[in-house]
């Protein structure tokens, strides 16, 4: 019987994986675990079943049910096979489906024997490697999810947002929650900036202390399983002390926005005695320290950005930024207090800049950085990020890097005290919060 449950949409995601139905390329869905891969399937199960696709069409495996748990690539293709209906297209639906050896092979097979269209989800960057990559020689579309922007945030948790006069002339923006209360938008972009994004949350409400639980096995999950799993899996066995490796996500996490390098993380570890012998470069510390940071990319809780010399027009090797994948998590390793606002922020705008289809990287001009030059096709905006913007200070800093970018390409300052002025000789100022709730 076909699961029709009432799912919050992820119209973003969903709309992208329409758009590839009855394609031949796999459909790959990545990203954090319980970052709503699973759900998203079954949208697009429902999807189907709107459209006219019978149930016995559609194959779904969920590679976490104990039902599956000693499956091969062997004994998943013939258990799809002997599902096949002859003549019609079957739609296969694979969720975590890393957790098989040689899952690859039963994908490939499928692709060459049936007449379907195929689905699959993974938590870990591994299942996208240049083996698999090289395997279906580039017939898969790579579909990254994220947890949940500020306006999905607002839908998931039932918020409307209801504009009204404002005492100053023109309109304000409110939010009303399922109760009719009413709060201030920054009231609920705390809450955003507090809780995170991750769509679990939304089943037990913002409450700090269910919250820390979910967060807790989200973290849980993802080291034990994307992680230390993942090396046993690999028969590579890098990644062997769970202590240093959450040491390391502690310091990642506490330096979201700030220039690090695998040998800075080393140092600090060495003098907290948790690496032996001296962190320079080339010593074998560095090189632990970079395995263990490229696991916690390779499962999608850390994201890297490159720094961009902007004269020289290339990227530079050394000193990237990393972004934690939800603030919420970040507050549950750091604790549910003010800190760093200004990082926390460049870090929603970042995850913001991907969900609209932008690369981005730190922008370097001479001894100067913009936070972010975000490109697509043949647009490109310039970003600085700022709490506020209300010093002459803080704007003649934070606008002179703009300023001496000598293209006509957009240039944005986005803080949450933008102060009366519109716009500084063509380089646009604006809410950030507004900007997160545009479409």
């Amino acid at each position: 019987m076909a699961d029709m449950r009432i799912y919050k949409s992820r119209d973003l995601y969903l709309n992208k994986l329409i758009a590839f139905q009855d394609t031949e390329p796999v459909k790959v869905v990545t990203g954090i675990r319980r970052c709503g891969k699973s759900t998203l399937l079954k949208l697009m199960v429902q999807h189907l079943l709107r459209s006219g696709v019978s149930e016995d069409q559609i194959v779904e495996m969920n590679f976490e049910s104990y039902d599956f748990k000693d499956m091969t690539s062997d004994s998943l293709y013939r258990y799809v096979k002997k599902l096949s209906v002859p003549g019609k297209r079957m739609y296969l639906f694979f969720d975590e489906i890393q957790r098989i050896p040689a899952w690859e092979d039963a994908v490939n097979a499928f692709r060459v024997d049936l007449f379907c269209d195929i689905y699959i989800t993974g938590s870990n960057a591994y299942l996208l490697s240049s083996e698999y990559a090289t395997y279906l020689s580039g017939r898969c579309i790579e579909i990254k999810m994220l947890p949940l922007s500020f306006r999905e945030f607002l839908l998931f948790h039932d918020y409307q947002i209801q504009e009204t006069a404002s005492s100053l002339g023109g309109t304000k923006k409110l939010v009303i929650d399922k109760n009719g209360e009413t709060y201030s938008l920054g009231d609920a972009f705390s809450a955003y900036l507090r809780f995170g994004g991750m769509p679990g949350l939304v089943d037990i409400g913002l409450n700090q202390e269910r919250a820390l639980t979910v967060l807790d096995g989200i973290y849980s999950s993802v080291v034990i399983r994307d992680i230390l799993e993942r090396e046993k899996r690999r028969g590579q066995r890098q990644i062997t002390d769970p202590i240093l490796l959450r040491k390391i996500i502690l310091f990642l996490a506490d330096n979201i926005g700030s220039t690090v390098s695998a040998t800075s993380i080393g140092n600090t570890l060495v003098n907290e005695g948790l690496l032996k012998g001296a962190a320079r470069k080339n010593t074998p510390s560095t090189h632990t320290v970079q395995s263990y940071v490229n696991a916690l990319l390779e499962s999608y809780i850390f994201y890297e950005i490159k720094r961009f010399d902007i004269k020289g027009k290339e990227f530079l090797r050394t000193l990237g930024k990393y972004y934690i994948a939800d603030i919420g998590l970040r507050n549950y390793l750091l604790g549910f207090r003010d800190r760093d606002t200004g990082h926390v922020l460049e870090n929603i705008v970042y995850f913001e800049l991907l969900r609209r289809g932008y690369d981005a990287a730190i922008g370097k001009l001479d001894n100067a950085e913009i936070d972010f030059i975000a490109a697509k096709a043949d647009e490109k905006i310039y970003v600085q990020v700022k709490e506020s913007m209300t010093s002459e200070e803080v704007k003649k800093r934070e606008l002179s890097p703009l300023q001496a970018v000598r293209d006509n390409y957009e240039k944005i300052v986005l803080s949450l005290n933008p102060g009366l002025e519109r716009n500084y000789a063509g380089i646009k100022s604006k809410n950030l919060i507004d900007w997160l709730l545009e479409e």
